[in-house]
């Protein structure tokens, strides 16, 4: 296999907590197939659907503020302390992990979720089950920092495990379903050891030093695991975010962020993913960001790559400036949504697309507005998406290719100005049917074609253009 390098990106890089998590210049041409027969199957289906949705969500959408990270003691941007306890890292870390004794999302409702996730063409979801700051979304065992324990009010609700009723809501509505969990736990003794101050988003000891230490750590992250791969129904994903837990073979010091890893944390992988495959037969392993035979796809994130990979991988974009939820959230339109998917399903990736609830329970409507709008575009030219393979060229000027069988499809992306398809459109392909039917998804009407040189040219009558005026992306159905 070629070398695949994931620096070479286009400039789709957003602002806030998006550029706390870059994990993008990681060199995949170590990509390893899975062998199992199970997990290649669950892969090509995965590959198959193309549109998900992640949820980024905790106790700090309370304050609004970028997921877990103000917690980190770096002095980067996306680490920035405010409020009143910003002053003083220990009255903010106290304050912060009391928000426990106060986080109420009253207006919890995953079935509407799950139903506006549907609608607009999403067919697998991921959820945060615990971020970084170690507060689990779920009912653990093997920790009280935890919306089930009796310090939070949201304990008494009948919906409190929300991870439980999240999966069930959307397995329900026939979605493939994840559980993200971060592998650092800046909650837990074990990793960020009181005895030692943590200096970074690193373990605050050296595990070679303390491999007790470090063995009770790793065997309280695979606890975890363990519980979400047992008691939540069936799971096809486990999303593990926090790349700098890995061991140290697997740093890679021409990438900026993994030179600055200073112990080896090796939280045993292969223990972890086979415990996860025993109960989950065909588990998706994403170990983003740690190349090799536990990242069963890549994942580059707020960024989009400039090229087709012949690599399973997806994009992971927030739908609007943020990961986690902030009161006034700048979203994206769904033209710029909708080209993005076809952009990616074109170079042979999935899209993950965040939306963040807030510390009521619900979305932002705009959310539920921007779903619809995708959803509307998807009906009608969702064949073009579903099941799929990308068709050279890929990605041409303001063309992207897919094909499903002998059917080719071409979609044409319009500039921010451009509201009616031009009149005469000529493709970089040529239809493998020499007598092939052309159509615009949207209508019947087959158009006129000419072959010209590599390429055909087709004539679009006025009155279509008309009628299939200001849509995000038209298509061109070749069969």
């Amino acid at each position: 296999m070629k070398s695949i390098l994931i620096g070479l990106l286009t400039g789709l890089v957003f602002a806030g907590s998006a550029i706390a998590q870059q994990h993008s210049e990681q060199n995949h041409d170590k990509y390893v197939w899975p062998k199992d027969s199970l997990v290649k199957k669950k892969l090509n289906q995965w590959q198959d659907i193309k549109f998900g949705l992640l949820m980024h969500w905790g106790t700090y959408s309370q304050w609004g503020v970028v997921e877990s990270w103000s917690l980190c003691p770096e002095d980067e941007g996306w680490c920035v302390r405010r409020g009143p306890e910003s002053g003083n890292w220990y009255g903010y870390k106290k304050a912060y992990e009391n928000l426990q004794t106060t986080f109420n999302p009253t207006r919890f409702n995953p079935e509407r979720w799950a139903t506006a996730a549907k609608a607009a063409g999403m067919k697998y979801m991921i959820f945060t089950t615990k971020h970084h700051d170690g507060f689990c979304m779920f009912d653990s065992k093997q920790t009280d920092y935890k919306i089930t324990s009796t310090k939070s009010p949201f304990a008494s609700n009948p919906r409190s495990n929300v991870t439980k009723e999240i999966l069930g809501a959307f397995r329900n509505e026939g979605f493939m379903v994840g559980t993200y969990f971060s592998k650092p736990d800046w909650n837990t003794e074990s990793y960020w050891w009181p005895y030692f101050p943590p200096k970074d988003r690193n373990v605050s000891y050296d595990p070679k030093k303390y491999p007790e230490l470090w063995k009770k750590f790793s065997d309280f992250s695979y606890n975890q695991i363990q519980e979400l791969m047992t008691g939540y129904g069936k799971v096809d994903i486990l999303w593990l975010d926090g790349g700098w837990v890995r061991p140290a073979s697997t740093i890679d010091s021409t990438v900026s962020w993994q030179r600055t890893i200073p112990y080896s944390q090796d939280i045993d992988m292969g223990r972890i993913a086979g415990m996860g495959r025993q109960n989950q037969p065909g588990l998706l392993v994403v170990d983003r960001t740690v190349s090799g035979e536990f990242e069963n796809y890549v994942t580059p994130e707020q960024q989009i790559p400039d090229h087709y990979m012949p690599i399973p991988w997806e994009s992971c974009l927030t739908m609007g400036d943020s990961w986690s939820y902030i009161p006034k959230e700048n979203f994206k339109p769904a033209r710029k949504l909708v080209q993005m998917l076809v952009d990616i399903v074109a170079k042979n990736g999935n899209m993950l697309l965040n939306i963040a609830p807030g510390p009521d329970g619900e979305w932002h409507e705009e959310a539920y507005a921007r779903l619809a709008e995708i959803g509307e575009w998807i009906k009608v030219n969702g064949e073009s998406m579903y099941g799929t393979k990308p068709l050279a060229p890929y990605r041409q000027n303001q063309w992207a290719f897919t094909a499903n069988g002998k059917v080719q499809y071409a979609s044409y992306l319009p500039t921010e100005t451009e509201t009616v398809l031009p009149a005469t459109l000529t493709l970089p392909i040529v239809p493998t049917q020499p007598k092939a039917t052309l159509t615009i998804l949207g209508s019947k009407q087959a158009l006129k074609w000419k072959k010209v040189g590599s390429g055909v040219e087709v004539s679009v009558p006025e009155r279509l253009r008309q009628q299939l005026a200001g849509k995000p992306v038209w298509v061109v159905k070749i069969g």
